[in-house]
């Protein structure tokens, strides 16, 4: 009987299974999109229980298209969105609030005054973080003050926290896990990703119980077994792993010094700076990597807010394409944008700015400016944000890029990769397998179980699926993104005057 490895991939938009075989080629997939709630301006929230019943039905899907039976699963492995928080009662599996997700900023103002305190610094120096709605602390927390008696029932230990990697591992074993893996708890802005642990100092600053806290394991280890009564077999649960880590892991970045970029909702680029945990002095958070037991290793990362969510925003709110496959359409009807940049600033800027109050902005129209050039501009701004990034990645590191490995559901648009690499001036590779996130989990999943021997065998089924070499001159180049920065500018001159 063959067996496979299924990868849960529950990302900001949709839910997704692959099941792989054993050279790493994807045997049948499923995705369901589900519902972004926006309660307020800026607040971003999902349905915990839609989220599950969407990562169940594909799991049946992925199953039942591939012909697959659960006793032909040597080991399932979680890839998932993180800094994502669910809060649920222990006692009935009921959820006390929604998801608040990664993009949300209710938080922001009381971020902000915390970054102006010394504090700060010690939440840098223990979580290689910066003060930020971003992660998950103070979203624990706005549940914790603003939901009637959860505090309350959270101190009695009737209240349990997860990232959504341990949300789903609640579920899929009928209650009988509750943990998370170093890549989640380090995003949470509670976790000492030097000592590894819930750092008391911390949970005493936002006053968080430690009893609602899942247990931290390695990415890769059996944490448990899936339900019989869920899945039609007691399947081992050998991975969870936050998706951007997991990301890097499926690109084979297992040496110091290599890069990977992910275009998604947002855009993530992580660097492997091996097993020691490099500070930024460039705007860039320290991470941990996805790593196997007594292997920690770490890594830089920037994060820019809005990547392929500014090209739904123009499918969505503004209508102006009706699918985001038309984006790349557009953009190659005109031979540049005449000069407009657009900043999508939905939510603040990311790294290496972090300006929570910057907003949205679009600079450089005239007469002559066409729908063509905005979405265009909208499509560059991707690339753009991305430079910003790497840049800081290079001071950081002093380590000058040569080659940069890409994925994500923007990464298919052959426009934008192509002048991703113009405007950065580096090589692109884009790999033949397009669910990274997926194949990174199921790889871990899959050391786990000794379905495959070790990284040597793992990095032997990479495969390019195509390589974007830089077109644009130097002075163009120049040209280019100092524009872009004036516009950036102002994104920021016009939150501050508010």
């Amino acid at each position: 009987m063959n067996k496979y490895i299924m990868a849960l991939d529950q990302g900001t938009t949709s839910s997704r299974c692959v099941i792989f075989d054993k050279e790493g080629n994807i045997v049948s997939s499923a995705q369901k999109e589900f519902t972004q709630f926006y309660p307020q301006p800026g607040w971003v929230e999902h349905n915990p229980m839609e989220i599950w019943s969407s990562q169940l039905a594909v799991i049946m899907e992925a199953m039942a298209v591939g012909g697959i039976s659960a006793q032909q699963i040597a080991a399932l492995g979680i890839s998932n969105q993180r800094e994502t928080t669910i809060m649920w009662d222990k006692n009935t599996g009921e959820p006390v609030y929604n998801a608040i997700v990664w993009q949300c900023r209710r938080t922001a103002k009381r971020m902000d005054e915390l970054k102006e305190d010394e504090f700060a610094g010690v939440i840098r120096e223990k979580t290689g973080l910066v003060p930020d709605a971003y992660f998950s602390a103070s979203k624990i927390v706005w549940i914790l003050e603003n939901i009637p008696d959860v505090r309350i029932r959270a101190q009695k230990g009737e209240i349990l926290f997860g990232t959504v990697d341990t949300w789903l591992m609640w579920k899929l074993s009928g209650g009988k896990i509750h943990a998370t893996d170093y890549t989640n708890a380090s995003r949470t802005m509670l976790f000492d990703i030097h000592d590894l642990r819930w750092d008391p100092e911390l949970l005493e600053k936002f006053r968080i119980p430690e009893k609602i806290l899942p247990e931290v394991k390695a990415s890769r280890c059996v944490f448990g077994y899936t339900d019989p009564a869920i899945l039609g077999a007691e399947i081992p649960i050998a991975s969870a792993v936050g998706d951007q880590q997991a990301a890097m892991f499926g690109h084979c970045c297992f040496e110091e010094g290599e890069v990977k970029n992910t275009y998604g909702t947002g855009c993530f680029m992580l660097m492997n700076t091996g097993r020691k945990a490099k500070t930024s002095k460039s705007g860039l958070i320290t991470t941990i990597a996805a790593s196997c037991p007594n292997e920690v290793e770490y890594a830089l990362e920037g994060s820019v807010f809005a990547g392929g969510a500014a090209i739904q925003w123009l499918r969505d709110s503004m209508r102006m394409i009706r699918t985001a496959g038309q984006s790349e359409d557009y953009a190659t009807r005109v031979k540049d944008t005449t000069g407009v940049y657009f900043v999508p600033a939905f939510n603040g800027l990311g790294a290496p700015h972090w300006d929570q109050d910057a907003r949205g902005m679009v600079v450089g129209i005239t007469r002559g400016c066409t729908k063509e050039h905005f979405i265009r501009a909208s499509v560059e701004a991707i690339a753009y944000q991305t430079v910003d990034i790497l840049r800081a990645m290079e001071e950081d590191s002093g380590v000058e890029l040569k080659s940069l490995k890409v994925d994500g559901g923007a990464s298919v648009s052959d426009f934008l990769m192509q002048f991703q690499a113009d405007i950065l001036g580096v090589d692109l590779e884009r790999p033949q397998c397009t669910e990274i996130s997926a194949l990174g989990a199921a790889y871990l999943a899959g050391l786990a179980v000794g379905y495959w021997k070790n990284k040597d065998e793992i990095r032997e089924h990479w495969q390019c699926g195509r390589k974007f070499e830089p077109q644009m001159s130097d002075e163009e180049r120049a040209k280019r993104v100092s524009g872009w920065n004036r516009a950036v500018t102002c994104a920021k001159m016009f939150g501050s005057a508010e």
